[in-house]
């Protein structure tokens, strides 16, 4: 009974909470879809903890769906061995693991340093931080360690079965039954999260800039240089 209940019911859960939490706030309070940056509070230790934290959380995701979406058939169709596959996670999953940890550290120190950072910090903005730290802390050590030991556990053979079976409506919960703790832990973590983004500023996840690169540059005069100017 407890396996239906976290490998069926939890997930299920956790993503019905997450569609209808997204949809909830569209309609209703749309205005706080975005992230609103503080840059205006402390720019040095934005500068480098968010570009780390962003583009190790995209590779993060993408390895994610290369793990776990994408079946192993497909890798055998295309000659990718399971050896090279193997390195690619491991030496990319491990990189992108230690940015978005080195990330998020410097922006969890930030808004604890910096006072305008913290008095403008929420509840949800700390927990959203810690949040995926201890996720990506989890998902690294066992990228690094994890596939380095003489009981190598293949998650693409349970996991990934598992997680479509989700999405056909037919889900295999017996497949998670048997699989090392950690990685039950580090799944359940994950769901856990969906559910949280729609209460926080994770939320604009959704809202990927698509057409950023081709929008035209706004343009800012400072408003001391004006009144010289005018006068």
């Amino acid at each position: 009974m407890s396996d239906i209940f976290w490998w069926v019911i939890f997930p299920y859960a956790s993503l019905i909470i997450m569609v209808l939490g997204l949809l909830y706030r569209f309609a209703f309070r749309q205005l706080t879809w975005a992230a609103p940056s503080t840059e205006f509070f402390e720019k040095k230790w934005l500068r480098f903890g968010s570009p780390l934290f962003h583009w190790g959380v995209i590779f993060a995701f993408f390895g994610h769906i290369m793990g776990i979406v994408v079946p192993m058939k497909v890798y055998e169709v295309l000659g990718v061995s399971d050896q090279l596959y193997h390195m690619g996670a491991v030496y990319g999953g491990s990189l992108a693991g230690i940015v978005m940890i080195a990330g998020l550290i410097i922006l969890l120190i930030r808004k604890m340093v910096f006072d305008p950072v913290r008095v403008h910090a929420t509840f949800a903005d700390f927990y959203s931080v810690i949040a995926l730290l201890i996720i990506a802390g989890v998902g690294t050590y066992m990228t690094i360690f994890g596939n380095f030991t003489p009981e190598e556990f293949d998650y693409r053979s349970a996991i990934g079965p598992w997680f479509r079976s989700l999405f056909v409506l037919n889900p295999q919960y017996e497949l998670m039954t048997n699989i090392p703790l950690i990685f039950k832990v580090h799944t359940l973590l994950g769901f856990g999260l969906f559910a949280s983004i729609p209460f926080t500023r994770l939320i604009h996840f959704y809202s990927i800039p698509v057409g950023y690169p081709a929008r035209a540059p706004q343009q800012y005069r400072s408003r001391a240089q004006y009144k010289k100017e005018s006068s």
